[in-house]
């Protein structure tokens, strides 16, 4: 019986979707052994609360904007591959920084060049995806992506939480470049260009973007200004006394959650309205949110670490089997691109505020900011896009 349930998992997902989650597995691995430790790497840079929010802020902003310049340009030239390989090197080269740095302003540097190669790759990566699969199963193959992204975090934090036991930060950011390197070598070898030619088409993008992809945007952009950085709620444990180990441990759940569940959400989401289930998603952030604010207990700080999983899981393949849905097929990594920078722009504000709020207020205000902006997201989309 398991094995018919692996088999119908993976049934129409054809082999560059299979590859491309083994290569963000890897990824995700390196990525993770460094993410994870960051917040905590920042404190002892001297970095407060607005440091942290302009880090993460700016490094996602700015780098957004090669998001949708990649998208746009990969429509252009009929090409996915040199973009998301490209991405993929520079995102991987970075990561050996880290492990020099020794002021947050020169992470903040490293942080941002590893985002441009992030920003590179996202939006040809997600139109390489949608390419290469039917219609009917985008939410199950962003799924797919997205729990092997996550398993490889999965696999990430528990090298952190081991590793930090026995090498310092920066040792740690040295080898977190190996399995960065390895997910370049399968891509290079593994993945296949499916592009075909590009069909001149009179029509400019803006009047090719349907009606229903711009209000949906319009919610994306609300939600995005309160999606501030996971920082913040790694800096909520921290402040509630948890260790370093007890961090990682709650970051290892909400990471658990994720992959556990992503695949199930993005098949549901094939099944039912989309639409609906991305509310579902504001909505947990939401009540996240307002569970941090109330609470400094580590058992339920741990339970909320769950819920921000089950977030992640609903809203990430989702919310990109959305964008498919409601674009052509020949503007779609300009579609994603234009999806992808919208997030990656408000991240700037959003963990801005965040930050203000925590150093110069108290972190309730940073959670209750978070909670009522999700709210108005949720709102804005059921009320909008019909």
């Amino acid at each position: 019986m398991f094995l018919s349930l692996l088999d119908d998992m993976f049934l129409r997902l054809s082999k560059n979707v299979l590859m491309l989650g083994i290569v963000s597995f890897f990824t995700d691995v390196s990525s993770e052994m460094i993410l994870i430790l960051l917040p905590l790497f920042y404190i002892t840079l001297g970095a407060g609360g607005v440091a942290i929010g302009l880090i993460e802020g700016i490094a996602e902003s700015i780098a957004s904007l090669m998001k949708v310049y990649s998208g746009w340009y990969s429509d252009k030239i009929g090409k996915r591959k040199v973009f998301v390989t490209s991405g993929y090197t520079m995102s991987a080269i970075a990561k050996i920084f880290f492990a020099i740095a020794t002021t947050w302003p020169q992470v903040l540097m490293i942080r941002f060049a590893e985002r441009v190669g992030k920003g590179l790759r996202t939006s040809p990566r997600d139109a390489l995806i949608a390419d290469s699969t039917d219609k009917d199963y985008y939410g199950r193959a962003f799924g797919f992506h997205r729990a092997m992204d996550t398993s490889g975090a999965i696999i990430g934090v528990i090298l952190a939480l081991v590793l930090v036991s026995y090498f310092s930060y920066r040792q740690i950011f040295l080898l977190a470049f190996l399995p960065a390197a390895l997910s370049v070598c399968i891509l290079v070898f593994f993945v296949e260009e499916r592009r075909k030619s590009v069909e001149k088409n009179k029509l400019t993008l803006r009047s090719r973007f349907g009606k229903e992809y711009k209000l949906f945007l319009i919610a994306v952009t609300v939600f995005g200004l309160a999606n501030f950085s996971y920082a913040f709620i790694v800096l909520k444990a921290n402040s509630a006394g948890a260790s370093d180990r007890t961090v990682i441990a709650f970051y290892l759940l909400y990471n658990i959650v994720y992959a556990a569940i992503s695949i199930p959400m993005g098949e549901l989401s094939d099944r039912v309205e989309r639409k609906t289930v991305i509310i579902l998603g504001y909505l947990i952030f939401a009540f996240m949110c307002m569970g941090l604010a109330l609470t400094s207990q580590l058992t339920y700080i741990a339970l909320f670490f769950g819920l921000y999983g089950m977030f992640q899981a609903v809203m990430e393949g989702v919310q990109k089997a959305y964008v498919a849905d409601l674009v052509e097929v020949d503007v779609r990594g300009s579609a994603y691109g234009l999806f992808h920078t919208i997030l990656g722009l408000t991240a700037l504000p959003a963990s801005f505020i965040a930050g203000v709020l925590w150093e110069y207020i108290n972190p309730v205000a940073t959670f209750v900011y978070g909670a009522v902006m999700a709210s108005l997201a949720a709102l804005l989309l059921l009320v909008l896009v019909r």
